[in-house]
């Protein structure tokens, strides 16, 4: 065996050894929502919003074995009915990619629906996953003008784009869930 074959065998093996080991590091405290409005444009509504969170040790070493994360944005607008259950108006779903490029020592963040950009520092490609563009959850007309609406806004590391080996090892280990409670607030339709 060449040192070459032993190196590229090496590190996936310590990224699986990593991950079956009980949790020594502590896990980050959640997503929080910091900020979060929708409002209506010519083109449509969208969601300004800004998260705080921070990656645990695990979380960046797996990012640096090549491990791409996966964090998914949940937007659901709902109007009360009397007579039945509420209205669901509007389900939406944006999710970023970040990963680490061994090769260029780079991280990539790619965000649905737009073009991936590269950082040079985990903290500035963490910056654009935090502080997301305004993105367009919906066309405009999909609301009905003057109602009000229930908001429900989450976002978290999705566990469901992860390798299979580490989704098994995602639902057993706290340094794998990382993710906000719903944030609820009202919005009146324009």
């Amino acid at each position: 065996m060449t040192l070459r074959f032993l190196r590229l065998l090496i590190g996936p093996l310590l990224l699986l050894i990593a991950c079956a080991m009980p949790q020594a590091a502590r896990a980050a405290d959640g997503v929080e929502i910091k900020r979060a409005f929708v409002e209506a444009t010519e083109e449509g509504y969208r969601l300004s919003a800004t998260y705080g969170f921070d990656l645990n040790h695990g979380l960046e070493d797996a990012l640096q074995y090549g491990v791409p994360l996966y964090f998914t944005t949940t937007i659901e607008f709902s109007r009360p009915r009397w007579y039945w259950f509420d209205e669901k108006a509007i389900v939406a779903r944006q999710t970023a990619k970040i990963w680490f490029n061994v090769l260029t020592r780079q991280y990539t963040v790619g965000i649905t629906g737009s073009v991936a950009q590269s950082y040079s520092s985990l903290d500035d490609a963490l910056f654009q996953v935090r502080r997301p563009n305004r993105w367009i959850v919906a066309p405009r007309g999909a609301l009905k003008v003057g109602e009000t609406y229930t908001v429900k806004l989450s976002m978290g590391l999705d566990p469901n784009y992860l390798p299979k080996p580490i989704q098994i090892n995602a639902l057993n280990n706290n340094e794998w869930r990382l993710a906000s409670d719903k944030k609820s607030f009202l919005y009146r339709a324009e």
